[in-house]
């Protein structure tokens, strides 16, 4: 097992340029084909969406590919992390899809996107749900109407997913009142009558509901297949280091190849999993969880309606479409999934 370089800080946006600096301007070899190529500084959230990159940390995938990463765990929104990764104060991230990189992509910024990070499944427990306080009396989404809801701002995947739930019952968000409520504050927010309704996000909506304190109204339909984040690279990193980035989303496909084909019921994956996100293994595997896709493969089609809707809102900095797709790395994608297969073989 590789010996992990893991540091568990909070990075913000004040300290991130004088703590984070050397990560990105390491001298480190990488072995995957470029002339030393520095060490890969990955910003993570501490949620087992991120499971295959815990996995190819600490079982040695990244090593063995060749690449000396170091996983930052963030505190920070999606926003922050495209700002730190396009000025090169870490290498990489993982990030929702939302106005932040939409905007981003239009401003010119140095991002490139490499791969599908995660997504909501198409059936079954619902990773992100939409709550409602026990007390409220609301046992339909159409009863939702008027309510006060609780959602984690204006710009991410919270308020589409919101927007679905509503749609789903013919309700539009003008119908409602919103309420930005961080998911670590949903709780308080229900049980104080703040809002009524939130979104969600595991593992606090598993909480909620074991505590008695919310309860979910619609199956997972309303988002099902949603793209949920990306893998996103500084662009001066990967024109400098290409094969450096091909090797790590590699190890990263390899680790996601491996989730799917049973390693969530392995015990050992389960633990590194569970000390990544800080919880204990019988609360991580009682999750419902997101998928991640062993091909990396992006649903383009759900990108630009995702892109839409935030036009509609308002959230927007530019006219038009900001032609993410441009920034997508489609041709290190596929050496990755080759590099993958040979890795893993």
């Amino acid at each position: 097992m590789a010996i992990s370089r893991r540091s568990s800080i909070t990075i913000s946006l004040v300290a991130a340029a004088g703590i984070l600096a050397g990560c990105a301007g390491g001298s480190d070899p990488s072995g995957g084909g470029d002339d030393a190529a520095p060490k890969i500084s990955f910003l993570y959230s501490p949620y087992a969406d991120y499971a295959p990159f815990f996995l190819a940390e600490d079982k040695g995938y990244f090593e063995e590919a060749g690449v000396d990463v170091e996983l930052l765990a963030k505190g920070g929104t999606s926003g922050e992390t495209y700002q730190l990764v396009s000025t090169n104060n870490v290498t990489a991230g993982g990030a929702t899809w939302g106005a932040g990189l939409f905007n981003a992509t239009e401003a010119g910024a140095s991002l490139s996107v490499i791969a599908s990070v995660s997504r909501v499944p198409e059936s079954g427990p619902n990773p992100a749900p939409f709550v409602v306080a026990a007390d409220s009396g609301i046992t339909s989404i159409e009863q939702v109407a008027g309510s006060r809801v609780g959602i984690p701002g204006d710009g991410g995947f919270g308020i589409y997913s919101v927007a679905k739930a509503l749609e789903a019952g013919g309700l539009t968000l003008d119908d409602v009142e919103l309420v930005n409520v961080g998911p670590p504050e949903t709780g308080p927010a229900l049980v104080g009558g703040s809002v009524d309704a939130a979104w969600s996000i595991e593992p606090i909506s598993s909480s909620l509901e074991s505590e008695g304190i919310a309860s979910e109204i619609l199956p997972i339909d309303y988002h099902a297949g949603t793209e949920l984040g990306a893998l996103v690279f500084s662009t001066e990193y990967v024109d400098e280091h290409p094969d450096a980035v091909v090797a790590f989303t590699a190890a990263y496909l390899r680790a996601a190849a491996e989730l799917e084909a049973g390693g969530w019921d392995d015990p050992a994956n389960q633990e590194i999993i569970a000390r990544y996100t800080e919880l204990p293994v019988e609360t991580l595997t009682s999750l419902a969880l997101t998928e991640q896709d062993p091909t990396g493969e992006i649903d383009w089609e759900d990108v630009h309606a995702q892109e839409q809707f935030f036009r509609d809102r308002g959230t927007l900095e530019y006219e038009g479409e900001a032609d993410v797709e441009s920034i997508f790395r489609a041709d290190l994608l596929e050496q990755a999934r080759e590099r993958a297969a040979e890795l893993g073989s």
